[in-house]
């Protein structure tokens, strides 16, 4: 392996690292407008998203580069194949959290029903397995890496539980129907990033053990 090669691959994990670095203050934006449905939050994370969207590409770009000059083998082309996923999964979560700011800035509109579902539980859960997951990947730490799909079977049973309270709420409230809908939708937004924190974690299972995990395949 030439140094060449090996500062080029470094980068690389300076990127992808710094690209998580933002998305992991996307998703704490999020959770801070979650908890009033504060507006000027969503509205800054919904301005930002480009920022996100701009650094996928150069990951993307800059991995492509080092395949097609290095033609890496082994380890290293695990490496890449990774990072590129992970870079995929990132920025997919930079999109969930401007679904939920689009949600927030529907329902500030909105009239109000007496209903509140408290999603801090679940954003704050869906926080720590970005973080958990990042942090596996920068260890290269397997444990951890497994804990974080673990947690995603709490957050699947949150949105469950959003989706049985909201469902009776609009029976109950049929002139607030917009709003609830909303409500509902931002467990769908919330369960899908911490789906794609999951996903990472399982890339970096497959990036330690050469193993691949998803779909339950542990």
């Amino acid at each position: 392996m030439t140094k060449h090669f090996q500062r080029e691959l470094k980068k690389t994990k300076r990127m992808i690292l710094s690209l998580g670095t933002m998305v992991e203050a996307r998703v704490r934006d999020t959770r801070d407008a979650i908890e009033n449905f504060d507006a000027d939050i969503a509205a800054k994370i919904i301005k930002a998203d480009y920022e996100i969207d701009e650094m996928e590409v150069e990951v993307e770009e800059e991995c492509l580069k080092i395949m097609a000059l290095h033609q890496p083998v082994a380890v290293d082309l695990r490496f890449l194949v990774a990072v590129i996923k992970i870079n995929n999964d990132l920025e997919r979560i930079g999109d969930q959290a401007v679904n939920v700011a689009e949600r927030i800035q529907t329902i500030h509109k909105q009239d109000k029903s007496n209903f509140v579902f408290d999603y801090s539980e679940m954003a704050e859960k869906a926080e720590m397995m970005l973080k958990m997951s990042l942090d596996a990947l920068v260890n290269f730490d397997i444990d951890a890496a497994l804990k974080v799909v673990v947690l995603d079977d709490d957050v699947d049973a949150i949105k469950k539980k959003a989706y049985q309270l909201i469902k009776v709420a609009i029976k109950e409230n049929p002139d607030h129907v917009g709003y609830l809908i909303n409500l509902l939708l931002i467990s769908r937004h919330l369960e899908r990033m911490a789906d794609h924190a999951t996903n990472i974690a399982e890339e970096v299972v497959y990036l330690i053990e050469g193993e691949i995990v998803r779909h339950g395949n542990l």
